[in-house]
């Protein structure tokens, strides 16, 4: 069966966020969670996962682990959207409304990577 094209616009969509990790690195360190210990390690450790898992949904055999994959990634970001709920610092100047909209969005994602284990 060949792959709907929505499938790949997932699929680019993890690969340039992923390479925007090491593009951008700054950016995405504004908003780690101060708890997190090893912060450029970690941004560019899920810059990488998100660009591995963005091409094993080319492949059939890497597919299912993929999306699995970004279900769990998407879980684990969850922890950033929150903290930067919590202050004005933590939310790295963004406007309230956009970090509340990307509560839903997070979840919507799932839902999309989620979609594709049922095809």
């Amino acid at each position: 069966m060949i792959n709907p094209w929505h499938l790949y616009a997932m699929s680019a969509l993890y690969i340039f966020a992923g390479i925007m990790h090491f593009i951008k690195p700054k950016m995405y360190l504004r908003i780690m969670p101060r708890y997190l210990p090893f912060h450029r390690p970690l941004v560019l450790l899920s810059g990488f996962a998100e660009i591995m898992l963005g091409i094993g949904l080319f492949f059939r055999s890497t597919k299912v682990i993929s999306l699995y994959g970004i279900i769990a990634m998407l879980a684990v970001f969850l922890l950033v959207h929150f903290y930067m709920l919590t202050s004005k610092k933590a939310g790295a100047g963004f406007p309230r409304w956009i970090l509340l909209l990307r509560l839903p969005l997070q979840f919507a994602l799932m839902y999309w990577a989620f979609y594709y284990l049922k095809i």
